[in-house]
């Protein structure tokens, strides 16, 4: 049996890393991003993603795996929106985006944990293109109830659909690296 614990943090580690990286490029100018707006930049990374997986023909010279990535990344950073507000300028230390960056992640761990638990790892037989449409689904939800002003009637709200994203990234990210372990040897 695979080891998922190790794989999700493995993935989460690669994510923070290059999330890390870009705060001492560009410091934390995302947190004057709405969540709108950080739902739109998942929406275009979701797209991309599908159009690569349909398409023959590359154009730009990255995969799949930067924009799954980037799903991850714009989610947590979206989570840190809802919990601590939109800036109107830069206000957060590297090492208060970090902790913010290592809590978020670890309660959709937690989550993955308990759905893995009830589900017996369904998501190990999916394949790397249903994540995709899964992706889509929920950034449409979320667009929805933001259009909606965050009011639900019965349905999960937005941060439970960010979280999610998060999860079927991680997932297609896992999947994707063990098809390339595969085809090395």
């Amino acid at each position: 049996m695979k080891d998922t614990s190790a794989q999700y943090d493995a993935v989460i580690a690669e994510c923070r890393s290059l999330f890390l990286k870009k705060m001492k490029d560009y410091g934390c100018a995302w947190r004057i991003l709405r969540l709108p707006s950080l739902t739109d930049q998942i929406f275009i990374k979701a797209q991309r993603i599908r159009g690569l997986q349909e398409n023959e023909v590359r154009k730009v010279d990255e995969g799949e795996v930067p924009e799954f990535i980037g799903i991850i990344n714009y989610s947590v950073m979206a989570l840190i929106q809802l919990e601590k507000g939109v800036a109107l300028q830069p206000d957060l230390s590297n090492e208060e985006v970090e902790e913010l960056y290592v809590r978020t992640t670890a309660r959709t761990k937690q989550l993955m944990e308990n759905k893995n638990h009830d589900y017996g790892e369904a998501w190990r037989d999916m394949r790397v293109s249903s994540f995709t449409d899964l992706i889509l689904q929920k950034v449409l939800r979320i667009k929805q109830i933001e259009d909606n002003k965050g009011k639900t009637l019965v349905s999960e709200g937005i941060a439970a659909n960010y979280e999610d994203m998060i999860n079927y990234a991680v997932f297609a990210l896992i999947h994707i690296h063990e098809k390339s372990e595969l085809s090395q040897t």
